[in-house]
C-alpha cells in the first residue's frame, strides 16, 4: 500500500504565493526588456534635422538647375548622326531601338545630332532640312516659348519614377528640365528669327511617328 502525502493548508498557501511571485517576476522581466529595447532603439532627432521636418518638398527649379547639365552631357555623348540613325531605323526599327534608344512609357527615346537649314516655324517649332535623310522624313525642332515632352527626363535612362514620391513630382521633373533648357541653352538664341538660318542641333526625341521627329535640343547653335 502506498501512503498519500497530505499537504497542509499553510504549505499550499505558501506554494500559491511563490507561484504568483514567480509569474509576476517573469512579467516584470519582460516589461523591462521591452522598455530597454524602446530606449536603445529610439533616436533623438534635432529640430533642424530633415527627418524632423518630414519629407522634403520637391523643388522643380532646384532640380532642373542641378540636373540639367548632367542630362545635357549624357545626351551629347550618346547622340547619333541623324542620317545614320534614320537609315538604321528605316532598315530595322527593333534593332535600332535596341542599339540606340532608351525605352519610356511614350515609346523609344533617341538622341541625335544634325546640321540643317531652318524652314518655316509655328509656335516655336521649326522644320529643319537635313541632308542625307531618307525621303519623306521630317525633322522638327522645338525652341519655345513652350517646351513640351519628357524627352530630357527619359533620354538617359537614369531618371526613374522610383526616385520620386509620386507621379506629380516625376512629371514636374520633366518640366523642370525643359525650363532649365530655356535658361541655359535657348536664352542666347533669337528663336524668332531662325528661318533661313543654318543651325547645328543635338537633342532627343521620342519615336512616335517614324516619318516625323520632334527634337528637344540640349545644344543649338546658329552658324
Amino acid at each position: 500500500m502506498s501512503a498519500s502525502t497530505t499537504v497542509s493548508p499553510p504549505v499550499r498557501k505558501a506554494q500559491r504565493s511563490l507561484s504568483r511571485n514567480a509569474k509576476r517576476g517573469i512579467w516584470i522581466g519582460v516589461i523591462v526588456v521591452v522598455i530597454l529595447g524602446l530606449v536603445l532603439g529610439t533616436r533623438v532627432v534635432p529640430a533642424d534635422d530633415p527627418l524632423a521636418q518630414g519629407t522634403e518638398k520637391f523643388d522643380p527649379a532646384t532640380y532642373g538647375a542641378e540636373n540639367f547639365p548632367t542630362v545635357q552631357s549624357a545626351i551629347v555623348e550618346s547622340a547619333v548622326d541623324a542620317d545614320v540613325l534614320a537609315a538604321d531605323i528605316a532598315t530595322d526599327p527593333a534593332a535600332a531601338a535596341e542599339e540606340y534608344a532608351v525605352q519610356s512609357s511614350g515609346g523609344p527615346v533617341y538622341t541625335t545630332t544634325f546640321t540643317g537649314v531652318v524652314g518655316e516655324g509655328q509656335s516655336g517649332i521649326y522644320d529643319v532640312a537635313v541632308e542625307g535623310l531618307p525621303e519623306g522624313l521630317l525633322i522638327r525642332v522645338q525652341t519655345g516659348p513652350a517646351i513640351n515632352g519628357t524627352e530630357l527626363r527619359d533620354a538617359t535612362g537614369e531618371i526613374e519614377f522610383g526616385q520620386f514620391i509620386n507621379q506629380i513630382d516625376f512629371q514636374n521633373a520633366a518640366a523642370a528640365l525643359n525650363e532649365e533648357l530655356k535658361t541655359q541653352v535657348l536664352a542666347d538664341v533669337d528663336t524668332a528669327a531662325l528661318t533661313g538660318k543654318t543651325i547645328e542641333v543635338t537633342g532627343a526625341f521620342t519615336l512616335i511617328n517614324p516619318s516625323s521627329w520632334l527634337v528637344t535640343p540640349v545644344e543649338l547653335s546658329v552658324q
